[in-house]
Parts: C-alpha cells; sequence; structure tokens
C-alpha cells in the first residue's frame, strides 16, 4: 500500500469515493442538523391527485452515511425546517439540546427554506455574540451560528460540518451569500469545516433529477448518493487535517494527549 496516495496535495473533494466512508468512521456519533432533505422526504399523490409529503427517516442520507461508515447518525431534522424554527421552538420541543444525545460531530444543512423560501435575511458574523448567543440578531447568521454555539455549550470539541447548497442554476446569489456566509462561520468558530457541495458537488440539472429525484425531493437512489458524498467529503478534510482530528477518540471525556 503506498500511503503517501491518501495525502496527495494536488487531490480536490470527492474526486475518491472510499466505499466503506473512510475516515468518516471514526466519528462514531454524528447529528444530522437540516430540513426535508436530511429528513429522506418523499412526494406522493393521493387520490385526489394532491401531492403529500413524508419524511421517511431510514432513506435519509444521514441513515445511509451511519450504514456505510458502520457509526451511529441521530436525525435532527424535519421537513420544511429554517434554523430560526430549530432555535426557536423545535430543538426543545424534541429534546434536542439533551445533553445525553450530544455527539461527536455535526453536520448542518439548513438555508434553503431560511433563504430561499422564506426570504430571511442571510444577515452577517456581525450578528453574533459571541460572548451570549441569546443576543445574537434575528437574521440567518444569528440562528445558524447559535446552533454552532449551543451545541459547543453541549459538547465543547465536537466537529462541526457545514454544508453549501447544491450547484442549481436557480438562486444563484442567495447559494453565493449562503456559501459565503459557512466560510466565514467556519473561520469564526473553532472545530468547523465546509462541506461545499456546490463547489465540488454533481449539478442538479435536469439529467441529474430524472435519475435523482422524484418530483422535488429525492428518490431513494438520491440520497444514498448524497451520503457516499458527505462520507467522501469528510473523509477528504480528516486525510487532509489529520492533527485535527486525532483527539476524536476523547471527545466527550476528560482525557487529552496534548494541550
Amino acid at each position: 500500500m503506498d500511503i503517501k496516495s491518501l495525502f496527495n496535495e494536488n487531490e480536490i473533494p470527492l474526486e475518491n469515493i472510499p466505499l466503506n466512508g473512510g475516515f468518516c468512521g471514526i466519528l462514531r456519533k454524528i447529528g444530522c442538523i437540516g430540513d426535508s432533505m436530511s429528513s429522506g422526504e418523499f412526494e406522493a399523490i393521493n387520490e385526489k391527485g394532491e401531492k403529500t409529503y413524508h419524511d421517511m427517516f431510514d432513506y435519509s442520507w444521514g441513515q445511509f452515511l451511519a450504514r456505510i461508515c458502520g457509526t451511529t447518525v441521530l436525525n435532527f431534522s424535519r421537513g420544511g425546517m429554517t434554523a430560526k424554527e430549530y432555535c426557536e421552538t423545535f430543538a426543545q420541543e424534541n429534546d434536542f439540546w439533551n445533553p445525553e444525545k450530544k455527539c461527536v460531530a455535526y453536520i448542518i444543512a439548513l438555508g434553503v427554506n431560511d433563504l430561499l423560501n422564506c426570504d430571511m435575511p442571510t444577515g452577517t458574523t456581525d450578528d453574533i455574540d459571541l460572548e451570549n448567543y441569546e443576543n445574537n440578531k434575528p437574521t440567518f447568521a444569528g440562528y445558524y451560528a447559535k446552533i454552532i454555539q449551543k451545541y459547543k455549550e453541549i459538547q465543547p470539541d465536537a466537529k462541526f460540518f457545514l454544508m453549501t447548497f447544491p450547484k442549481e442554476n436557480t438562486g444563484k446569489d442567495k447559494r453565493n451569500a449562503h456559501a459565503e456566509l459557512l466560510y466565514k462561520l467556519a473561520e469564526l468558530f473553532s472545530n468547523c469545516y465546509i462541506l461545499d457541495i456546490g463547489k465540488h458537488g454533481p449539478v442538479y440539472d435536469e439529467e441529474f433529477r430524472k435519475k435523482f429525484f422524484m418530483g422535488g425531493h429525492m428518490n431513494p437512489c438520491g440520497y444514498a448518493l448524497t451520503a457516499q458524498m458527505v462520507a467522501s467529503y469528510i473523509d477528504y478534510i480528516i486525510r487532509h487535517n489529520m492533527d485535527d482530528f486525532m483527539e476524536v477518540g476523547f471527545i466527550g471525556t476528560n482525557l487529552k494527549f496534548k494541550d
């Protein structure tokens, strides 16, 4: 085995897709915070010809990820979720702030409903109070940051993976603003990394949708493909930041290897 091939400086994210999730498997408990696309939502047509929507978590990319990597994944998500609702009611009502549910890592995939469907102001990092997240301003940036801050309070050394929108032709300005904000948040907070699916993932064009969508949401193969991309991207991040992940096994304990 040529170990050097794991650390190719010229490699780009999603260039390699490890079938077993690669080093993503070292993250033994992951929380997925998101909306319908994180919940395995399917569309159906009832006898009246009306669309109905169903969160089927066993088909979520998070649960495919769990099966790929042999790890535990918790779905902190629901169709239609926004960062605002997550902070104001949803997380508390569903006991998602419970320290007993703390994870080694969190993947946050929010923003479509906030920015594209609800026209929430994107905001900036100026909307964030690093000392007291309750003072964050009511913008997408403020609510999104509060999620990170709250889980950092629960699990201080947890790793955070912030997911950009996929590459599509609609809503380009807001998609770019979303990605730009996430990169700034990753600079602002420790242990934060970007899953830039919009830059390195496939284009969600008509041909892609024919194969991987069922209406406005993904079909089973679409969610399975997303899981492969997430696992591959996290594996890439770990391999290119090995020192950052050396003590993952100690997260949630009082153990340390180095200061």
